[in-house]
């Protein structure tokens, strides 16, 4: 049994059909379950109601946070499996089934968030998203930035450079891809599950995480961190996605219209997430957060050569990285 038939099922045994004064639009429209790690505290949340809005005539979005629905790299194959119809999924998920996506992922690679859209505006951004529909299924949207991602950590050792991250075990998302990452710093990475941080900093099981400061604030991860170093290594991003069926079950004037809602939510979730970035650094000084820049160029030169040198890189396209950086 489908999902919509489960729910319109749902709705017949609780007497709301046709004539019991919900609106025909809603009992007409598509119901697409929607599954995300960040919480509903998460700029990002107010993003997916302002896109539900926009779109109701023609779908109903339910949406499900803090992993409650499908945990953190499981949300790809919930949607591959008909499990689930639209996420919010790291490109790290992605590039563990397109291998060519790892480039994405990689550190120091875009500049900011002008960067990042100005490259999935591009030729080159859309041969990527062309390569997403066409191996896994999935429609992108777009990419939702949600801050700059630093390293966070509950121990006092200074840090300058990658060589003063030796040693250091940085709870990193599983994958690898996103072990790489941890790697390029200098770290120790350690695979934990989103919701696990905090605990596993208050007792030490992990050294430190890395996370865009208003996830860090979000989570309340300050209450259990010494420092942030401002290793700006990452623009975070995941990307919004729906399911490449539920896209081409839409008529052309609701893929546009869809489209255009996404775009604005996006864009608006964007601006909050820079503003709120500028804020944060005082908000945690005042909280006893210990928060400083590194040696910047000693750590992208450092993460780059690893990329470059490492097997990854073997899968990026190419003449992909010279079109990014051309942006």
């Amino acid at each position: 049994m489908t999902n919509r038939r489960i729910f319109l099922g749902g709705m017949a045994a609780a007497g709301l059909t046709l004539g019991t004064g919900v609106p025909a639009f809603a009992q007409d429209a598509k119901q697409l379950r929607f599954s995300a790690v960040f919480s509903e505290q998460d700029i990002r949340a107010e993003m997916m109601k302002k896109l539900a809005a926009s779109v109701s005539d023609f779908a109903n979005l339910e949406l499900f946070y803090g992993g409650n629905l499908f945990k953190q790299t499981t949300e790809i194959i919930a949607i591959q499996r008909g499990n689930l119809d639209m996420g919010n999924v790291a490109p790290q998920d992605i590039a563990t089934q397109i291998k060519e996506f790892s480039i994405l992922t990689s550190a120091y690679l875009f500049r900011d968030v002008e960067h990042l859209n100005a490259f999935f505006n591009s030729d080159a951004g859309a041969e990527m998203v062309g390569l997403a529909e066409e191996k896994l299924g999935i429609h992108i949207l777009g990419p939702t930035y949600f801050g700059t991602r630093q390293v966070g950590l509950r121990i006092d050792k200074q840090i300058n450079t990658p060589q003063d991250m030796a040693g250091v075990k940085l709870r990193m998302p599983g994958g690898d891809a996103w072990q790489f990452l941890g790697k390029s710093l200098g770290a120790n990475p350690t695979p934990m599950a989103y919701a696990e941080v905090y605990t596993g900093l208050q007792t030490g099981a992990i050294d430190g995480q890395d996370n865009p400061l208003p996830n860090v604030q979000n989570m309340k991860f300050y209450e259990v961190l010494k420092q942030i170093v401002l290793t700006s290594h990452l623009v975070g991003y995941d990307l919004l996605v729906v399911s490449s069926e539920v896209w081409n079950g839409f008529t052309q004037e609701q893929r546009a219209t869809f489209q255009a809602a996404a775009d604005e939510a996006i864009a608006w979730s964007a601006q909050q997430h820079l503003a709120r970035e500028e804020e944060l650094a005082s908000f945690f000084k005042e909280q006893g957060v210990k928060i400083y820049t590194p040696d910047l160029e000693a750590f992208r030169t450092h993460a780059q050569q690893m990329y470059l040198e490492s097997e990854l890189s073997q899968d990026w396209p190419d003449g992909m990285l010279e079109r990014i950086n051309s942006l």
